[in-house]
């Protein structure tokens, strides 16, 4: 499970390419996605730095009209020209990160099933190689207001999966997120946090520490390169990579419309495992803040 070295990648290259367009299109963009889709990345990197035309599309981009589509475009060619490539590779290079693209040995080829809306490439950090640890993974989530109950039921059941040879993919949020990051790592076991900033931002910042740990003994991951802050939008993008790295779901605690129950939805749609933990028993802990996710979770 030990990670790749870091490589300072051919700026040519499709991982490279794919790396840079992380840098100027957000994450799950449906006119991206068809991009790739239909043209090779290293194509569609080259068009956006010189200011070339839109490529030919044969199908559908999305739901973005063609003046939309031109006015995007316009934007990400904006960016791109604002790029210093070689300093994005080599910064990430530094800091220990690497990138991951589809068709590399670390990639998680489950991203696959994303299909137009899978990452454009992954910016990793840590000690394990990715595709291996997502090979035996649950993901957890759930609230960050949690209570006792659900923080001691996360942490158990990451220990447990961790004692058993399974990783636990979660947001590294305080709360649910926390207490399965941690329940893993003081078992030995592998750990995956899906960020939604750059490696270098660690949002959010009070879990510093518990990141560093992550980096030393699991691996972090993003869609986000270096320098790029979280924001609300971003963190529901993030949640299908969280449903989608493994074969299951397990929502802990979770009101109707939080972050967690979105993730859940992904799982649903991907056609994943999706499991719940029950309310205590009466007499037990307090019920999760917000109403506890019962056995039976209405996703549709």
């Amino acid at each position: 499970m030990t990670a790749p070295e870091p490589q300072h990648a051919d700026p040519d290259g499709d991982a490279a390419a794919r790396a840079c367009l992380t840098a100027v299109a957000p994450p799950g963009s449906p006119l991206m996605g068809a991009l790739l889709d239909e043209h090779d990345a290293r194509e569609v990197w080259e068009a956006l730095r010189s200011g070339s035309a839109l490529p030919r599309l044969s199908g559908s981009s999305g739901e973005a009209r063609p003046g939309q589509r031109a006015a995007q475009w316009k934007r990400w060619q904006d960016r791109a020209r604002a790029l210093d490539a070689d300093a994005l590779l080599s910064d990430t290079a530094e800091l220990g990160g690497r990138v991951v693209a589809p068709g590399s040995p670390e990639w998680p080829t489950q991203l696959d099933m994303l299909a137009g809306h899978r990452p454009y490439a992954l910016w990793v950090r840590g000690a394990h190689d990715l595709r291996n640890a997502c090979l035996r993974a649950v993901s957890l989530v759930g609230a960050r207001a949690a209570s006792g109950y659900g923080l001691h039921v996360a942490g158990e059941l990451a220990h447990t999966l961790a004692r058993r040879g399974t990783a636990t993919v979660s947001g590294g949020a305080y709360g649910i997120d926390a207490a399965a990051h941690r329940g893993a790592l003081a078992a030995g076991g592998a750990t995956v946090v899906v960020l939604a900033c750059g490696l270098d931002v660690g949002y959010p910042s009070g879990h510093e520490n518990l990141f560093a740990d992550v980096a030393a003994n699991g691996t972090l991951v993003t869609e986000y390169p270096l320098g790029s802050r979280p924001n609300r939008g971003g963190f529901l993008v993030r949640n299908r990579v969280i449903a989608a790295l493994s074969p299951g779901t397990v929502v802990v605690e979770a009101g109707l419309r939080s972050g967690a129950m979105n993730t859940a939805r992904h799982a649903h749609e991907l056609h994943r495992v999706l499991m719940a933990v029950p309310k205590p028993v009466p007499g037990g802990s307090a019920p999760a803040p917000g109403g506890g996710v019962p056995f039976t979770l209405n996703v549709a």
